[in-house]
This record gives structure tokens, sequence and C-alpha cells, in this order.
């Protein structure tokens, strides 16, 4: 039996660009091996992990979706029902960030306060290659056509908000809508901090987004420029099926969970598999999160975002993250023991 889902398993990695797990060290760990283990909160993960494995497809992870309920204690259900699995890759050193939902104040009518638009993707930029984010601000191509969603009041924070891919926006009455990612202008994204290091105006390790966002409004003329570099330009639609009380929408189209959903590679890491996360640096995190989600630059076995949740505060506490430490998936049973190669069964 292990060596037919062993066969399977194969299969699924090669389909998966799963190549690059020939570069890759796999090893189970007991459950003694994970630091802090005893002292979670089980219970909170194993909420989240029921927000998001109705959806498995696997006959493995829908059997213990289904279990997730019927055993009392959820440290025993992680414990009895999961291996927890290693996985490393060659040369490749852990890496956690963070990131978060923005929240922006904006109105669904323009005003001498809220003149900054947040567009629906236009039909001429779909399928290719359109205007750069300049030509876009510059040149009128969207002004009139019914494309905006709302107005806000910031250009900086909506540039952030391009950058994060989906945010809340306060309107005057105190009511939310929320916006998610609809398209993009097709260019490559360029890094306006990377700009400011390369112009000597900041060392490498000084920049961070509330830096950029600070430097950008003590200098609103170079700023608008700075933030031009990026020829990159993210259209938004309105996404009204996720309560404003909730997370966003992650990969797996259901809402996260601030400090318990994270982001990952889903070359080597399940979507909707529980993670456990021992983040070392200042304020050293030990939790069971879930993976939920997905981005760009998350690539590899232990490269992990960590969704801190949305507005200000999450914004601070996300973008200075950049820690060292080691990220353990727990795997159901037989899936673990099939992952591994034949010479260490």
């Amino acid at each position: 039996m292990i060596r037919a889902f062993r066969a399977a398993l194969a299969a699924v990695f090669v389909m998966a660009g799963g190549a690059a797990m020939s570069e890759t060290h796999m090893k189970i760990l007991s459950f003694d091996d994970l630091d802090g283990w005893a002292a979670d909160d089980h219970e909170a993960a194993r909420q989240v992990f029921l927000n998001t494995c109705v959806d498995f497809d696997a006959p493995d992870w829908q059997t213990l979706c289904a279990a997730a309920t019927g055993i009392e204690d959820a440290r025993k259900f992680f414990e009895l029902l999961f291996r927890p699995v290693l996985i490393e890759e060659k040369d490749k050193s852990a890496l956690f960030t963070g990131y978060f939902e923005p929240e922006l104040d904006g109105s669904l009518t323009p005003s001498g306060r809220y003149r900054f638009p947040v567009y629906k993707m236009p039909r001429e930029a779909k399928g290719g290659q359109w205007l750069t984010r300049r030509e876009i601000e510059t040149s009128g191509a969207l002004q009139g056509r019914g494309l905006e969603i709302a107005w806000v009041d910031d250009s900086v924070e909506l540039f952030f908000l391009q950058i994060q891919g989906s945010g809340r926006i306060r309107l005057p009455n105190g009511s939310y809508i929320r916006v998610g990612y609809g398209g993009a202008n097709g260019h490559k994204y360029r890094s306006v901090g990377a700009e400011l290091v390369r112009r000597g105006v900041y060392n490498a390790h000084q920049v961070s987004a509330q830096v950029i966002k600070n430097w950008v409004k003590r200098n609103p003329v170079d700023g608008a420029e700075l933030l031009r570099h990026n020829d990159s330009f993210v259209f938004f639609r309105e996404v009204n099926r996720v309560p404003a009380h909730k997370g966003p929408l992650g990969a797996m189209n259901r809402s996260i969970t601030a400090m318990r959903s994270v982001a990952v590679d889903p070359k080597f890491t399940p979507l909707g598999a529980p993670v456990w996360v021992e983040k070392d640096g200042a304020g050293p995190l030990r939790r069971l999160m879930i993976a939920q989600d997905t981005g760009s630059a998350i690539k590899g076995a232990q490269r992990a975002d960590i969704f801190f949740g949305t507005g200000d505060e999450a914004g601070k506490a996300a973008g200075t993250l950049k820690d060292p430490g080691r990220m353990v998936v727990l795997l159901p049973i037989q899936r673990a023991y099939a992952m591994l190669p034949e010479s260490v069964l």
C-alpha cells in the first residue's frame, strides 16, 4: 500500500513541477522535537484548519477533515493523525517574512479629499502587456470610463495596496468595502526600495515599507517619480462575499486568519496543511499555522509569509519581519512516510 501511494505521490510532484524535490532533504520528526509545541493553542489552529480542509480533494486529507471535530482534544487530533515532516532544500536557509491587509480611507464618490481612484481592469489590458504605471497615471487613459471602484485619500497607501493585492476601504459612514486583485498591466514589478538604495538614499538594511512611505510623503514630487519607477500597475475587483470582519481571501478562496494563516510555496507544502512555525530573531514565535495562501515571492521549502491581519499596526509589524528559523509541515501519517526515500524505511 505504501509503495503504491509513493508512486502516486511521485506522479503528483512531477505534474506540479516537483523536479525541485530532488534537491530536498526530508525527515520525519516527533512532536517532542517541535520547540514549544505543548504550549500552543491547538484548538485555535484546528478552527483555522477546518476553514479550508473541506476543500481537499485527496482521500487521506478528506478523512482527516472529517475526523477533525470527532476528537475532543485538538492537540491529540494533530498528534494522532499527523506526522511532522521537515523539508529542506540544499543550500537554502529558512526565511520568514510578514504580510497584511491594508486599510485605506475612501469614498464611493470623488471629492477634494478622496482624489485617487481604485480602478477595475479595462478590457484592453487583459491578456498582455499594456501601458506602464507612468502612462496610466499621466495619460488619462482610464478616466471617465466608469472603471472606478472607489476613491481614496492617499496615493502612497494606494501604491502599497497594489503591492499587497487586496485590502479594505473604510467609507465615511463607517462601513467598509473589500477589494481584491483583479489583474495587472503585464509589466514586471520593480522595487522602489531597491531604487532608493541604488540612489544612495538608504542602505539596504534600512529600507522597509514604512521608511519608503515616509520618504515619499516628505518628498511629494520626487516621491511620485519614485513610485513611477515601478512600471507594474494592479487593478482590483470588489469582493462582496467576504464580510468586513473576516480576513481577506487567500489562495484557497477562503478567508485567512491573522497569526494563524501562512503563505507558502505549494510545490513543497500542500495548501491547507498545518505547518509548525519556529521563527527566530526579534520576538521569537512558536505556533501552529495553516498554509492557506501563496505569494509570487514565496519560493522554497523553508520560505513562508505570515499573515499579520488588517490595518496600520499589522502593516508595521509585518513590514519589519525578516527572520530565520524552521518550518515543519504536518502531513497525514501514510503520506508522510510515502514521501521518504525507500532507503530510510
